[in-house]
């Protein structure tokens, strides 16, 4: 006679076996088996000083074949539990302790970065023309000012002189929380006082520095931030004491500042690591196992509600031993009501694999449920066919099959025990309450934690969690645990369900629903740097990984550009490769309007793209303008020379920067007014924005200056020429402003009488 076959018990029902004769058959041969204990190394606070392990049995070795006895943790953990537990080694290990010394972020809520807007209050006078610049002295802790004239000529000015001025914020540690580098919880109280700092990460692109200092962040920056002085500020004129009337006014330039506080932690860590070891006999032909899984009612019993309760029994089959899966002909599955032939139900599956699961739904009448109590049992056959008979020392075997009971109850008034002797549970007694937490939606290769840490018990303590997660990577243990789910799951919605069991041995389950996606990558097209003529212009690659498990593929990543009104792709100019990097440096030559793309690729076979419409501003020439007298007398003590002082007041409408000046003027020799016939004499070319001038003849000289830019902001010197760079001289300006007559002084009389 063939040695039986082994069964695997789950859920948390009554489930008993009836095995057939050709339920199993297996040989002899003992071997040892070893099982690693996931090691797991610097776990952070007294949460993990005790760690539960779910362990597999490696393939070819069932729970029944193992020798009890023989179970055995090896390893520097001291053990709290070793057991076999539905068809899998259970552990619980009490941790190895040490302190550890770590680096941790002080977080706002925990995860996201202090964040404060710094700045100073900038006035408008009431003659509509100067500026009051406030500033903050970092040494002294205090404000300054300074007076400045306006930039531009209208009235009132409407833009502020650029300059770089400094500013102070208090910091602020309220709704500070620690975490490791790895984003792990870190209790304050082990943060050491000592060495709190502060890293400042992010600021607005016209802080020209930024630091902490004391309890301030200090930065300084750039005011206006515009050409046009367009934004950037706050219109404060009312907060004035005492109060101004038009035209002046307030305005409060604000600069944006991220940052976070750093630390040590000294922490309490525990680590897990070993093996379990244990003798098995080794198998010498295949072994059906089955197993049975009462999905509803979920708790069972259940109470009966009036209606016609649904019983929902699943029942699984699984070949050990065995490798060949196309001599599988057939699973045949087969579930009735023990003594009730009529109810019998059969499904197939020729599906060619070595395990197969099927679903069967009963319903108990409402008319039997009606009763203080029902019992409903249940009678489960599965059996694995083959198409050649598989030849054993015992005979050829053509199939196997493996039979199983199972039992749902009801009961009307208090719940009935579980026992052999049933007893209604103390009316005091309260159930537990399961709950989730978890996803609604989840990127296939990305982990997720699922945890059951919210569930309680009113009047006691849960004392079990018992997970069910078809198609789940990793299985789900304990009150919280990290899993994903793979490619094959795209498109789907999956349902993970947790039961608890309190020290009452009262039960509660809950199921939620996730959905899984595909894990298309997130482009995202950043456009940096200044957009105008001749300017480097950076396209960034700034898209995410939808999973871990999935990178993008570097070599994929391209950017395209083209033009799409005012310039043509002729003037768009880069070197190298637009493909395989995240940041392409460009040029236009031509101001218009212009699209990039860009095109991302992760290793799951998911891409993404992303366009950006972006404009490119005309390279603005200087606008020359000089201040000059209108009339100077020769001055007999110094070689009857005039004295001319002419300064300049140009300016770049789009700041770029004033790199050459060149000062020169002619004289009007015949006195005709006519200076076109005269030719321009060099004054300085030292790009003085200042230059005295000493003339000798009376008479009218007219003086220039002209102007030339370097560009203000970063370029890519290979695309550009010396006729990229702007110039202008003062041809525009009123003639009037830049002509000087010189005079003789007038003799003195002294009147007598």
């Amino acid at each position: 006679m063939r040695r039986l076959g082994s069964l695997l018990l789950t859920g948390i029902l009554i489930v008993s076996s009836l095995f057939s004769q050709t339920g199993s058959a297996s040989g002899s041969g003992n071997q040892t088996g070893a099982i690693s204990v996931p090691v797991s190394t610097g776990l952070v606070g007294d949460d993990n000083s005790a760690k539960a392990f779910t362990l597999d049995l490696p393939s070819g070795v069932n729970a029944s074949s193992i020798n009890l006895s023989s179970l055995k943790y090896n390893g520097t953990n001291a053990v709290n539990s070793l057991q076999i537990s539905n068809g899998k080694i259970s552990l619980n290990l009490k941790g190895v302790s040490a302190s550890k010394t770590i680096q941790v972020k002080g977080l706002l809520s925990g995860q996201d970065k202090f964040y404060t807007q710094i700045g100073n209050s900038i006035w408008r006078y009431a003659d509509g023309r100067t500026w009051q610049i406030n500033d903050y002295s970092p040494s002294t802790d205090t404000m300054t000012k300074k007076d400045l004239p306006a930039p531009d000529s209208t009235y009132p000015s409407e833009r502020v002189p650029k300059v770089t001025v400094n500013a102070a914020s208090n910091q602020t540690t309220v709704g500070r929380f620690w975490k490791t580098l790895d984003m792990v919880p870190v209790a304050e109280k082990y943060v050491d006082q000592n060495t709190i700092g502060i890293t400042i990460s992010d600021v607005d692109a016209w802080i020209t520095n930024a630091y902490p200092r004391g309890n301030k962040i200090i930065i300084a920056y750039q005011i206006p931030i515009s050409a046009d002085d367009k934004g950037g500020w706050d219109n404060v004129t009312g907060t004035a004491n005492p109060p101004v009337v038009y035209p002046a006014m307030g305005r409060f330039y604000k600069a944006g500042v991220y940052y976070y506080y750093t630390a040590t932690a000294n922490i309490p860590t525990y680590s897990y690591n070993g093996t379990v070891t244990f003798d098995y006999s080794l198998p010498t032909e295949p072994i059906l196992i089955g197993e049975v899984n009462l999905i509803k009612p979920n708790p069972n019993p259940t109470e009966a509600t009036g209606s016609d309760i649904p019983v929902v029994i699943s029942l699984k089959g699984t070949l050990e031993a065995y490798t060949d899966t196309s001599n599988i002909q057939e699973w045949v599955f087969y579930a009735k009501e023990s003594n009730n032939d009529a109810s019998l139900l059969v499904k197939k599956d020729y599906v060619k694999k070595l395990s197969s699961t099927q679903e069967f739904t009963f319903y108990i009448k409402k008319e039997k449920a009606a009763a203080t109590t029902f019992k409903q049992e249940y009678a489960l056959t599965v059996t694995v066919r083959f198409t050649k008979p598989i030849i054993t020392p015992d005979g050829p075997i053509s199939s196997l099959t493996q039979s199983l009971t199972s039992s749902a109850s009801t009961y009307n008034g208090p719940k009935p025990s579980s026992g052999p002797n049933p007893t209604p549970l103390p009316s005091t007694g309260k159930p537990p309450e399961a709950r989730i937490t978890m996803p609604d939606q989840v990127v296939a290769g990305e982990k997720f934690i699922v945890s059951g840490a919210d569930s309680f018990d009113p009047d006691g303590t849960i004392v079990k969690y018992t997970w069910q997660h078809p198609n789940v990577e990793d299985a789900l243990y304990g009150k919280s645990s990290d899993t994903g789910y793979g490619l094959d799951s795209i498109n789907t919605t999956q349902t993970i369900t947790l039961t608890v069991v309190d020290n009452d041995g009262l039960t509660a389950t809950t199921s939620r629903d996730i959905k899984v996606v595909a894990p298309a990558p997130a482009a995202k097209l950043q456009v940096l740097g200044t957009l105008k003529e001749n300017r480097k212009i950076t396209l960034h690659n700034a898209s995410k990984n939808a999973a871990d498990d999935f990178p993008m593929i570097p070599g994929k990543t391209k950017f395209t550009i083209s033009a799409v009104s005012g310039g043509t792709n002729a003037d768009i100019k880069y070197s190298g490769s637009l493909t395989g990097t995240d940041n392409a440096d460009i040029l236009i030559k031509v101001a218009g309007q212009y699209k990039a793309t860009l095109y991302v690729e992760n290793t799951a076979g998911y891409s993404a793209t992303k366009s950006i419409n972006f404009n490119v501003q005309p390279d603005q020439a200087p606008a020359p303008y000089i201040s000059m007298p209108n009339t100077v007398y020769r001055d007999p003590t110094n070689g009857n020379k005039a004295s001319v002082t002419v300064d300049d007041l140009s300016i770049s409408p789009d700041y770029d920067y004033l790199a050459k000046r060149v000062w020169e003027y002619r004289y009007d020799s015949d006195n005709d007014g006519n200076y076109a016939e005269e030719a321009w004499v060099l004054l300085d070319n030292g790009n003085l924005d200042r230059i005295n001038f000493y003339p000798t003849e009376v008479g009218r000289y007219e003086i220039r200056i002209t102007t030339k830019e370097e560009f203000g902001q970063p370029t890519i010197d290979q695309f550009v020429t010396v006729n990229d760079r702007k110039s202008a001289d003062t041809a525009t300006q009123n003639v009037a402003e830049r002509v000087v007559t010189v005079l003789n002084r007038p003799p003195l009389s002294d009147w007598s009488w």
